[in-house]
């Protein structure tokens, strides 16, 4: 995490155990940032390049206004980096691992899901067994 060199958090810290509540508030901070969908967004877009505002807003489907407020917040916890040329400003990814820790994320939830449609199924099919049951033999 791009916040990891801040005093609270020792060199090379490998996971949260024996963080200080400032460290532990930083990393919850950083978690925060990417809450919400529309930063999610800004971040896969970029994992293709470096893009400007107007570029983003554009794919995103918001204002110039909105997707700087968010890629401010980005560049705030280290996620993001901008580089101005000439009247533009691009940004790019600063932390490559954060697609590592999203990717963690949607493989756990892709599995979630498919648990969950697993006992559907199963649980379908068990009413649907009950129910013929009930019902008795069919007749013509």
């Amino acid at each position: 995490m791009a916040v990891g060199h801040h005093s609270a958090f020792p060199t090379g810290c490998a996971d949260m155990e024996g963080l200080s509540i400032e460290a532990l508030q930083q990393v919850a901070a950083y978690f925060q940032a990417l809450s919400e969908p529309t930063r999610l967004q800004i971040l896969n877009l970029l994992r293709a390049g470096e893009r400007n505002v107007g570029e983003l807003a554009e794919l995103c489907g918001c204002t110039s206004a909105n997707i700087s407020r968010h890629l401010a917040l980005l560049t705030r916890h280290g996620l993001v980096t901008r580089e101005g040329r000439g009247t533009s400003v691009y940004y790019r990814i600063a932390d490559e691992s954060v697609y590592a820790l999203c990717d963690l994320v949607c493989g756990n939830i892709a599995r979630q899901h498919e648990r969950a449609s697993h006992d559907r199924r199963a649980f379908a099919r068990a009413g649907a067994g009950r129910l013929a049951r009930r019902q008795g033999p069919r007749r013509g």
